[in-house]
Protein backbone atom coordinates (compact mmCIF):
# COMPACT_ATOMS: atom_id res chain seq x y z
CA UNK A 1 0.00 0.00 0.00
CA UNK A 2 2.78 2.22 -0.59
CA UNK A 3 2.13 6.11 -1.15
CA UNK A 4 -1.85 5.29 -0.48
CA UNK A 5 -4.17 6.53 1.88
CA UNK A 6 -4.46 5.22 5.50
CA UNK A 7 -7.76 6.83 7.51
CA UNK A 8 -7.91 5.89 11.44
CA UNK A 9 -11.73 6.62 13.05
CA UNK A 10 -11.71 6.57 16.71
CA UNK A 11 -14.34 8.04 19.32
CA UNK A 12 -13.32 9.87 22.30
CA UNK A 13 -15.84 8.36 24.66
CA UNK A 14 -12.91 7.40 26.92
CA UNK A 15 -9.39 7.25 26.35
CA UNK A 16 -9.06 4.07 24.98
CA UNK A 17 -10.02 3.98 21.36
CA UNK A 18 -8.21 6.89 21.17
CA UNK A 19 -5.04 5.74 22.00
CA UNK A 20 -5.39 2.55 20.29
CA UNK A 21 -5.64 5.16 16.64
CA UNK A 22 -2.57 6.65 18.04
CA UNK A 23 -0.60 3.85 18.81
CA UNK A 24 -1.67 2.61 15.17
CA UNK A 25 -0.60 5.77 13.72
CA UNK A 26 2.32 5.46 15.18
CA UNK A 27 3.25 1.77 14.29
CA UNK A 28 2.73 3.34 10.21
CA UNK A 29 5.74 5.87 10.89
CA UNK A 30 7.73 3.45 12.48
CA UNK A 31 7.68 1.27 8.86
CA UNK A 32 9.03 4.74 7.02
CA UNK A 33 7.21 4.62 4.14
CA UNK A 34 5.20 6.54 2.29
CA UNK A 35 1.84 5.65 3.13
CA UNK A 36 -0.01 8.49 4.52
CA UNK A 37 -2.10 8.03 7.30
CA UNK A 38 -5.29 10.32 8.65
CA UNK A 39 -6.75 10.09 12.09
CA UNK A 40 -10.27 11.61 13.03
CA UNK A 41 -11.98 11.72 15.83
CA UNK A 42 -15.58 10.69 15.57
CA UNK A 43 -17.30 13.17 17.94
CA UNK A 44 -15.83 16.21 15.42
CA UNK A 45 -17.97 15.19 13.36
CA UNK A 46 -21.50 15.54 14.93
CA UNK A 47 -24.05 17.52 16.30
CA UNK A 48 -23.46 18.80 20.04
CA UNK A 49 -25.93 17.09 21.26
CA UNK A 50 -24.95 13.85 19.74
CA UNK A 51 -21.87 14.52 21.51
CA UNK A 52 -23.08 15.02 24.59
CA UNK A 53 -24.87 11.72 24.85
CA UNK A 54 -22.11 9.52 23.69
CA UNK A 55 -19.56 11.07 25.89
CA UNK A 56 -20.52 13.45 28.28
CA UNK A 57 -23.92 11.23 29.46
CA UNK A 58 -20.93 8.17 29.42
CA UNK A 59 -18.89 9.28 31.63
CA UNK A 60 -21.69 10.41 34.22
CA UNK A 61 -23.12 7.21 33.93
CA UNK A 62 -20.06 5.10 34.60
CA UNK A 63 -19.25 7.64 37.53
CA UNK A 64 -22.36 8.32 38.79
CA UNK A 65 -24.79 6.01 38.06
CA UNK A 66 -22.56 2.40 37.17
CA UNK A 67 -26.01 0.16 38.01
CA UNK A 68 -27.57 2.45 35.36
CA UNK A 69 -24.90 1.54 32.54
CA UNK A 70 -24.54 -1.65 33.60
CA UNK A 71 -28.60 -2.28 33.14
CA UNK A 72 -28.00 -0.85 29.29
CA UNK A 73 -24.81 -2.54 28.62
CA UNK A 74 -26.21 -6.02 29.05
CA UNK A 75 -29.81 -4.84 27.66
CA UNK A 76 -27.94 -4.01 24.42
CA UNK A 77 -25.77 -7.08 24.49
CA UNK A 78 -28.90 -9.59 24.05
CA UNK A 79 -30.87 -7.02 22.05
CA UNK A 80 -31.17 -8.30 18.36
CA UNK A 81 -29.29 -5.97 15.60
CA UNK A 82 -32.61 -6.11 13.31
CA UNK A 83 -34.86 -5.21 16.36
CA UNK A 84 -36.84 -1.56 15.98
CA UNK A 85 -34.60 -0.30 18.90
CA UNK A 86 -31.44 -0.94 17.28
CA UNK A 87 -32.51 0.23 13.89
CA UNK A 88 -33.62 2.93 15.33
CA UNK A 89 -30.15 3.75 16.78
CA UNK A 90 -28.30 3.59 13.48
CA UNK A 91 -30.82 5.94 11.85
CA UNK A 92 -29.73 8.64 14.08
CA UNK A 93 -26.28 7.78 14.03
CA UNK A 94 -26.90 7.88 9.93
CA UNK A 95 -28.50 11.39 10.27
CA UNK A 96 -25.40 12.21 12.87
CA UNK A 97 -22.72 11.56 10.59
CA UNK A 98 -23.18 13.28 7.62
CA UNK A 99 -20.12 15.44 8.14
CA UNK A 100 -18.07 13.04 8.56
CA UNK A 101 -18.88 11.00 5.68
CA UNK A 102 -18.50 14.56 3.62
CA UNK A 103 -14.70 14.71 5.28
CA UNK A 104 -14.38 10.94 4.21
CA UNK A 105 -15.20 10.87 0.70
CA UNK A 106 -13.38 14.29 0.33
CA UNK A 107 -10.12 12.54 1.56
CA UNK A 108 -11.06 8.98 -0.56
CA UNK A 109 -8.84 6.84 1.94
CA UNK A 110 -7.52 3.54 0.05
CA UNK A 111 -8.12 1.62 3.39
CA UNK A 112 -10.21 2.62 7.32
CA UNK A 113 -9.49 1.43 10.55
CA UNK A 114 -12.03 1.54 12.89
CA UNK A 115 -11.25 1.94 16.70
CA UNK A 116 -14.81 1.88 18.12
CA UNK A 117 -18.02 0.08 16.46
CA UNK A 118 -19.61 3.91 16.00
CA UNK A 119 -17.90 4.79 12.48
CA UNK A 120 -17.96 0.43 11.87
CA UNK A 121 -21.97 0.60 12.22
CA UNK A 122 -21.83 3.96 9.87
CA UNK A 123 -19.36 2.86 7.49
CA UNK A 124 -21.36 -0.30 6.59
CA UNK A 125 -24.83 1.47 6.11
CA UNK A 126 -22.19 3.46 3.29
CA UNK A 127 -20.76 0.01 1.95
CA UNK A 128 -24.71 -1.09 1.49
CA UNK A 129 -25.48 1.93 -0.62
CA UNK A 130 -22.38 1.31 -2.91
CA UNK A 131 -20.98 4.48 -1.84
CA UNK A 132 -17.71 2.91 0.48
CA UNK A 133 -15.49 0.71 -1.74
CA UNK A 134 -12.31 0.34 0.45
CA UNK A 135 -11.43 -2.32 2.69
CA UNK A 136 -12.59 -1.75 6.75
CA UNK A 137 -10.57 -3.02 9.41
CA UNK A 138 -12.58 -3.12 12.65
CA UNK A 139 -10.18 -3.33 15.90
CA UNK A 140 -11.98 -4.51 19.43
CA UNK A 141 -10.19 -2.84 22.23
CA UNK A 142 -11.22 -4.82 25.44
CA UNK A 143 -10.68 -8.83 25.84
CA UNK A 144 -14.00 -9.35 25.62
CA UNK A 145 -16.86 -8.42 22.30
CA UNK A 146 -20.16 -6.74 23.03
CA UNK A 147 -22.79 -7.41 20.31
CA UNK A 148 -21.94 -4.23 19.11
CA UNK A 149 -18.70 -4.82 17.80
CA UNK A 150 -20.45 -7.82 15.69
CA UNK A 151 -20.96 -5.19 12.36
CA UNK A 152 -20.96 -7.32 9.44
CA UNK A 153 -19.35 -6.33 6.25
CA UNK A 154 -15.88 -5.63 7.72
CA UNK A 155 -12.73 -6.95 5.71
CA UNK A 156 -11.17 -7.85 8.82
CA UNK A 157 -11.47 -7.76 12.68
CA UNK A 158 -8.60 -7.33 15.35
CA UNK A 159 -9.26 -9.37 18.77
CA UNK A 160 -7.38 -9.38 21.95
CA UNK A 161 -7.79 -13.31 22.15
CA UNK A 162 -8.59 -16.23 21.33
CA UNK A 163 -12.07 -16.32 23.60
CA UNK A 164 -12.90 -12.84 22.10
CA UNK A 165 -12.16 -14.50 18.34
CA UNK A 166 -14.25 -17.64 19.62
CA UNK A 167 -17.27 -15.08 20.70
CA UNK A 168 -17.35 -12.46 17.81
CA UNK A 169 -17.60 -15.85 15.62
CA UNK A 170 -20.44 -16.80 17.90
CA UNK A 171 -22.09 -13.52 16.69
CA UNK A 172 -22.28 -14.01 13.25
CA UNK A 173 -18.47 -12.49 12.39
CA UNK A 174 -17.15 -14.92 9.29
CA UNK A 175 -13.83 -16.46 11.30
CA UNK A 176 -11.95 -16.22 8.47
CA UNK A 177 -11.99 -12.45 9.19
CA UNK A 178 -10.99 -12.45 12.56
CA UNK A 179 -7.33 -12.00 13.61
CA UNK A 180 -5.92 -12.14 17.27
CA UNK A 181 -3.59 -9.07 16.64
CA UNK A 182 -3.96 -7.74 20.95
CA UNK A 183 -4.61 -4.31 21.16
CA UNK A 184 -2.52 -1.53 19.46
CA UNK A 185 -0.30 -0.32 22.31
CA UNK A 186 2.14 2.60 21.10
CA UNK A 187 5.64 1.04 20.20
CA UNK A 188 7.35 2.07 23.73
CA UNK A 189 5.63 -0.23 25.50
CA UNK A 190 7.41 -3.31 23.44
CA UNK A 191 11.21 -1.65 24.83
CA UNK A 192 12.35 -2.97 27.98
CA UNK A 193 13.75 -0.01 29.91
CA UNK A 194 15.92 0.42 32.85
CA UNK A 195 14.38 0.50 35.83
CA UNK A 196 16.96 2.50 37.91
CA UNK A 197 16.96 5.08 35.35
CA UNK A 198 12.88 5.47 35.68
CA UNK A 199 13.32 5.49 39.33
CA UNK A 200 15.75 8.11 39.35
CA UNK A 201 13.82 10.60 37.06
CA UNK A 202 11.23 10.28 39.36
CA UNK A 203 13.01 10.97 42.38
CA UNK A 204 11.98 7.41 44.05
CA UNK A 205 14.04 5.20 46.26
CA UNK A 206 14.94 2.06 43.96
CA UNK A 207 15.17 -0.33 47.39
CA UNK A 208 11.09 0.61 48.21
CA UNK A 209 8.36 -1.88 46.90
CA UNK A 210 6.69 0.78 44.62
CA UNK A 211 2.90 0.80 43.16
CA UNK A 212 1.75 2.77 40.32
CA UNK A 213 -2.17 4.13 41.32
CA UNK A 214 -4.16 4.86 37.95
CA UNK A 215 -7.71 6.23 37.11
CA UNK A 216 -8.25 5.51 33.27
CA UNK A 217 -7.33 8.92 31.05
CA UNK A 218 -9.85 11.07 32.96
CA UNK A 219 -8.59 10.76 36.28
CA UNK A 220 -11.83 8.54 37.50
CA UNK A 221 -12.30 7.05 41.08
CA UNK A 222 -11.85 8.71 44.10
CA UNK A 223 -7.61 8.63 43.81
CA UNK A 224 -7.26 11.21 47.25
CA UNK A 225 -8.88 8.85 49.83
CA UNK A 226 -7.06 5.57 47.91
CA UNK A 227 -3.77 7.28 48.27
CA UNK A 228 -3.87 8.40 52.12
CA UNK A 229 -5.59 5.14 52.88
CA UNK A 230 -2.69 3.31 51.16
CA UNK A 231 0.47 5.71 52.35
CA UNK A 232 -1.07 5.37 56.18
CA UNK A 233 -1.34 1.42 56.33
CA UNK A 234 1.41 0.15 54.05
CA UNK A 235 4.11 2.18 55.78
CA UNK A 236 6.95 0.72 53.49
CA UNK A 237 5.01 1.20 50.32
CA UNK A 238 6.13 4.77 47.94
CA UNK A 239 3.19 5.41 45.67
CA UNK A 240 3.28 6.77 42.20
CA UNK A 241 -0.42 8.25 41.39
CA UNK A 242 -1.46 8.87 37.92
CA UNK A 243 -4.28 11.58 37.81
CA UNK A 244 -4.48 11.61 33.90
CA UNK A 245 -6.49 15.24 32.75
CA UNK A 246 -8.09 15.88 35.87
CA UNK A 247 -6.27 18.75 37.12
CA UNK A 248 -8.50 19.07 40.34
CA UNK A 249 -7.47 16.04 41.46
CA UNK A 250 -3.63 16.44 41.31
CA UNK A 251 -4.32 19.68 42.93
CA UNK A 252 -5.59 18.00 45.60
CA UNK A 253 -2.99 15.04 45.82
CA UNK A 254 -0.28 17.69 45.33
CA UNK A 255 -1.46 19.09 48.60
CA UNK A 256 -0.25 16.03 50.46
CA UNK A 257 3.07 16.24 49.52
CA UNK A 258 4.22 17.85 52.51
CA UNK A 259 2.71 14.87 54.61
CA UNK A 260 4.58 11.59 52.30
CA UNK A 261 7.08 13.56 50.74
CA UNK A 262 9.47 11.34 48.40
CA UNK A 263 6.60 7.98 49.19
CA UNK A 264 4.32 9.94 47.03
CA UNK A 265 4.84 10.94 43.22
CA UNK A 266 2.41 12.56 41.55
CA UNK A 267 1.78 12.17 38.14
CA UNK A 268 -0.67 14.41 36.07
CA UNK A 269 -1.14 13.36 32.30
CA UNK A 270 1.86 11.98 30.51
CA UNK A 271 3.00 10.48 27.00
CA UNK A 272 5.37 8.16 29.42
CA UNK A 273 3.17 5.73 30.90
CA UNK A 274 5.74 3.18 30.20
CA UNK A 275 8.49 5.14 32.14
CA UNK A 276 5.57 5.35 35.08
CA UNK A 277 4.89 1.13 34.83
CA UNK A 278 8.91 0.27 34.73
CA UNK A 279 9.32 1.65 38.09
CA UNK A 280 6.26 -0.41 39.69
CA UNK A 281 6.23 -3.57 41.15
CA UNK A 282 2.37 -3.88 40.74
CA UNK A 283 -0.04 -1.52 39.15
CA UNK A 284 -3.32 -0.40 40.84
CA UNK A 285 -6.22 0.45 38.49
CA UNK A 286 -9.34 0.00 37.15
CA UNK A 287 -8.93 -2.98 34.27
CA UNK A 288 -9.87 -0.68 30.91
CA UNK A 289 -8.76 -2.40 27.72
CA UNK A 290 -6.02 -0.05 26.65
CA UNK A 291 -4.59 0.42 30.19
CA UNK A 292 -4.77 -3.99 30.99
CA UNK A 293 -3.15 -4.36 27.58
CA UNK A 294 -0.16 -1.98 28.42
CA UNK A 295 0.36 -3.81 32.07
CA UNK A 296 -0.05 -6.96 30.06
CA UNK A 297 2.74 -5.69 27.60
CA UNK A 298 5.23 -4.48 30.63
CA UNK A 299 4.45 -7.93 32.63
CA UNK A 300 3.34 -5.31 35.48
CA UNK A 301 0.89 -7.88 37.51
CA UNK A 302 -2.18 -5.76 38.75
CA UNK A 303 -4.36 -5.19 41.64
CA UNK A 304 -7.89 -4.19 39.70
CA UNK A 305 -10.90 -2.22 41.60
CA UNK A 306 -13.72 -0.48 40.85
CA UNK A 307 -14.12 -1.45 36.58
CA UNK A 308 -16.84 0.47 34.66
CA UNK A 309 -20.12 -2.53 34.50
CA UNK A 310 -19.66 -4.80 31.60
CA UNK A 311 -16.42 -4.44 29.63
CA UNK A 312 -14.38 -3.52 32.64
CA UNK A 313 -15.63 -6.38 34.46
CA UNK A 314 -15.25 -8.57 31.80
CA UNK A 315 -11.90 -7.59 31.00
CA UNK A 316 -11.01 -8.13 34.76
CA UNK A 317 -12.39 -11.66 35.32
CA UNK A 318 -9.71 -12.64 32.74
CA UNK A 319 -6.88 -11.27 34.20
CA UNK A 320 -7.95 -13.24 37.42
CA UNK A 321 -8.50 -16.17 35.87
CA UNK A 322 -5.10 -15.91 33.89
CA UNK A 323 -3.33 -15.39 37.73
CA UNK A 324 -1.78 -11.60 36.24
CA UNK A 325 -4.39 -10.03 39.17
CA UNK A 326 -5.58 -9.50 42.06
CA UNK A 327 -9.19 -7.89 42.71
CA UNK A 328 -9.98 -5.52 45.64
CA UNK A 329 -13.75 -4.43 46.58
CA UNK A 330 -12.56 -1.37 48.71
CA UNK A 331 -9.93 0.46 50.49
CA UNK A 332 -9.09 -2.08 53.13
CA UNK A 333 -9.17 -5.04 51.05
CA UNK A 334 -6.75 -2.96 48.32
CA UNK A 335 -4.48 -2.48 51.43
CA UNK A 336 -4.47 -6.10 52.43
CA UNK A 337 -3.61 -7.01 48.92
CA UNK A 338 -0.62 -4.70 48.31
CA UNK A 339 1.01 -5.98 51.71
CA UNK A 340 0.39 -8.99 50.90
CA UNK A 341 2.18 -9.11 47.32
CA UNK A 342 4.91 -6.71 49.22
CA UNK A 343 5.29 -9.85 51.48
CA UNK A 344 5.54 -12.67 49.09
CA UNK A 345 7.87 -11.60 46.06
CA UNK A 346 7.66 -15.29 44.67
CA UNK A 347 3.95 -14.69 44.29
CA UNK A 348 4.58 -11.38 42.14
CA UNK A 349 7.05 -12.66 40.00
CA UNK A 350 4.47 -15.50 39.59
CA UNK A 351 2.11 -12.44 38.64
CA UNK A 352 4.41 -10.77 36.47
CA UNK A 353 5.31 -13.73 34.34
CA UNK A 354 1.10 -14.55 33.70
CA UNK A 355 0.78 -10.85 32.77
CA UNK A 356 4.29 -11.09 30.17
CA UNK A 357 2.37 -14.37 28.81
CA UNK A 358 -1.24 -12.43 27.97
CA UNK A 359 0.86 -9.28 26.76
CA UNK A 360 1.53 -8.68 22.87
CA UNK A 361 3.58 -5.61 22.91
CA UNK A 362 3.64 -5.28 19.07
CA UNK A 363 -0.29 -5.77 18.36
CA UNK A 364 0.02 -2.29 16.45
CA UNK A 365 2.25 -2.86 14.24
CA UNK A 366 0.86 -6.67 13.58
CA UNK A 367 -2.78 -4.59 12.76
CA UNK A 368 -0.82 -2.65 10.49
CA UNK A 369 0.98 -5.30 8.57
CA UNK A 370 -2.30 -6.89 7.94
CA UNK A 371 -4.18 -3.74 6.90
CA UNK A 372 -1.33 -2.36 3.97
CA UNK A 373 -0.85 -5.96 2.91
CA UNK A 374 -2.17 -6.38 -0.86
CA UNK A 375 -3.93 -9.62 0.63
CA UNK A 376 -6.12 -7.90 2.95
CA UNK A 377 -7.77 -5.40 -0.16
CA UNK A 378 -7.75 -8.47 -2.41
CA UNK A 379 -10.13 -10.48 0.37
CA UNK A 380 -11.97 -7.50 1.70
CA UNK A 381 -13.15 -7.15 -2.24
CA UNK A 382 -15.12 -10.34 -1.52
CA UNK A 383 -16.56 -9.10 1.37
CA UNK A 384 -20.28 -9.83 1.44
CA UNK A 385 -23.05 -7.62 2.92
CA UNK A 386 -24.95 -9.47 6.09
CA UNK A 387 -29.05 -9.24 7.10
Amino acid sequence: MTGQRLLLLSVSAGAGHRRAAEAIEAAVALRGDSVQVRHLDVMDFVSSSFRTLYTDVYLRLIGMAPSVWRYLYDLSNCTPPDSPGQRLRRAVERLSARQLIAEIDGWQPDAIVCTHFLPAEILFHQRRKGRVGCPIWLQVTDFDVHRMWAVPDMGGYGVASDEAAHRLTALGIDPARIHVTGIPLMPAFATRLDRSTCMVELGLEAARPTALLMGGGEGLGALDAVTVHLLETVPALQLIVLTGKNAALKARLDALQPTYGARLSVQGFTHQVERLMTCADVVITKPGGLTTAECLAMGRPMIVNSPIPGQEERNADLLLEAGAALKAVDGVTLAYRVQQLMDDPVRLGRMSEAARVLGRPRAAAAVVDRVLSPTFVQESASCSVLS
